[in-house]
């Protein structure tokens, strides 16, 4: 039995599994080497942006968050996403990509681009209504 989506939009996307590079993180290894070993993962970048914000560094925390958010629109792309639809948080490989548009909406913030920062927190609820709520923005 398959299941229709009722709501006539795009079926949501679900990007592939990266169990090397999530395990390099979960085990410890240094974030930027994950990065820098595993360019496209966004996972890794979404934890620099984060580090970067947690010690008050905007633009550093700008530049790695917008790195993994374009790798991910990349691999989302790569996915069969055409721009628009859903992606859940609750499909943890989305989560390394939702987690750079929340941190590159957090560091544009800090840096007064308003437009930018709004920009990305509406992407962020559209993309799964769950998200905001899941990475702290609420």
């Amino acid at each position: 039995m398959t299941h229709a989506n009722l709501l006539g939009g795009p079926e949501p996307t679900l990007l592939p599994e990266s169990p090397g590079p999530q395990q390099e993180l979960d085990n410890g290894t240094d974030p930027s080497a994950v990065a820098a070993a595993h360019p496209s993962f966004s996972a890794a970048w979404a934890v620099l942006a984060e580090a970067a914000l947690a010690a008050d560094q905007p633009v550093a925390a700008y530049a790695y968050a917008r790195t993994g958010y374009h790798r991910g629109l990349d691999a989302l792309r790569r996915s069969g996403w055409k721009g628009h639809g859903p992606i859940p948080w609750a499909h943890a490989p989305n989560q390394g990509f939702l987690r750079c548009l929340a941190a590159l909406a957090r560091a544009a913030g800090a840096i007064e681009e308003t437009e930018e920062e709004q920009r990305c927190l509406t992407f962020l609820a559209d993309s799964d209504p769950a998200a905001p709520a899941a990475v702290g923005l609420g």
